[in-house]
């Protein structure tokens, strides 16, 4: 079944258009600027505790997913992204069967957002039972926000796929890995199904492996129709090379799909070039010089650096912390300082030579 068949199908796959529609921005005095920088905050924020924690990738990627989720019936304003990110973590300790105790969960929490080691936090403190608290009544909250729905399909599953299918260079699979991870800390897991995410991951990994000088995102998304019995005018477009055709044609996708992937390379893209430049992971530092594909001009662009929420606040993610907030995050604060984002988060056990399927548990 082509991806468009179903894709709009899901409650939890949403057009573009609802992100300015979101609680945050109909209720509460958010701009989509800075409900996307809180919203990669957040994300930010979850993957270090889950890392922390020591989880598989596999709870942090569905405690991503319903952190975004979560914020679609709920405003940022009345929630703060730590403690949502906080009880998506405890809750997915719960679902994906990698348990952890709450009191555990709410210690690592609070030894981050108070910028400290595990070991100065006592484990009977009054600001671990607070935090214990506040885990367990965001998460009644959350619980009702996914309507008991927990069943999360990451496209990191369909990256393994496309890697075991086919004989892939090495570079190209720790990239595609690596922007998939990155792609939590953007609504793309609202937009799209798994499989368009990761074509995107894909494509985009190839391209970066084959250098600045190799096709564009353009030619190699472009859609090659079926042959029908009439001869058709030749293309002036250039042929798609055959490793980023492999995962168009191994997931079957139409020209509507393509179109979606299309989309998803534009927010990724778009999203890389507003990161802080200085002194970023080499990564992300040859994604902010790709061109986005061509499309059309009515398209919601997500990201645009000339509408930053403040020009002064780097758009790479900081250590999430209270004391070290944007002025535009929903609690105040002083503007963080730059540090680096470094793409993929090792969990406890994992490194970028740490094999693919053992990262999700499928080896």
């Amino acid at each position: 079944m082509a991806v468009s068949d179903h894709q709009f199908s899901s409650q939890w796959i949403f057009p573009v258009s609802a992100l300015l529609l979101t609680p945050s921005l109909t209720t509460s005095n958010f701009s989509l600027e800075r409900e996307l920088y809180d919203r990669s905050r957040g994300a930010e924020f979850l993957f270090r505790l889950g890392s922390s924690l020591g989880l598989p990738s596999t709870a942090m990627f569905t405690a991503a997913t319903w952190f975004h989720r979560f914020f679609m019936r709920y405003s940022l304003e009345d929630y703060h992204r730590q403690d949502v990110a906080a009880s998506c973590i405890f809750l997915a300790t719960k679902t994906e069967e990698c348990g952890r105790k709450l009191r555990d969960v709410a210690r690592v929490c609070e030894a981050k957002i108070a910028n400290k080691e595990v070991s100065f936090i006592p484990a009977d403190g009054k600001e671990v039972e607070a935090r214990q608290n506040s885990i367990l009544l965001t998460e009644e909250v959350l619980l009702e926000a996914l309507c008991f729905d927990f069943v999360v399909d990451s496209p990191h599953v369909d990256l393994v796929d496309l890697f075991d299918s086919r004989t892939e260079d090495r570079i190209v699979q720790e990239y595609a890995w690596s922007i998939a991870h990155d792609s939590y800390r953007t609504p793309l897991c609202l937009l799209y199904p798994p499989k368009i995410i990761a074509t995107a991951c894909y494509v985009l990994a190839q391209r970066i492996a084959d250098g600045p000088h190799s096709a564009s995102l353009d030619a190699r998304i472009s859609y090659a129709a079926p042959s029908a019995s009439l001869p058709t005018p030749p293309s002036h477009k250039p042929a798609s090379p055959d490793a980023s055709r492999f995962a168009i044609e191994h997931f079957s996708f139409n020209e509507a799909d393509l179109n979606s992937v299309a989309d998803a390379l534009s927010t990724l893209v778009e999203f890389y070039a507003v990161q802080d430049g200085q002194d970023l992971h080499p990564h992300i530092a040859a994604l902010q010089s790709v061109a986005s594909p061509n499309l059309p001009s009515t398209r919601t662009k997500l990201y645009n650096p000339a509408t930053r929420p403040d020009d002064s606040i780097p758009v790479a993610l900081p250590p999430d912390n209270v004391h070290s907030q944007t002025p535009n995050s929903s609690h105040g604060g002083s503007t963080p300082a730059k540090t680096p984002s470094h793409g993929w988060v090792a969990g406890k056990g994992d490194s970028l030579t740490t094999p693919i399927k053992q990262r999700l548990d499928l080896s």
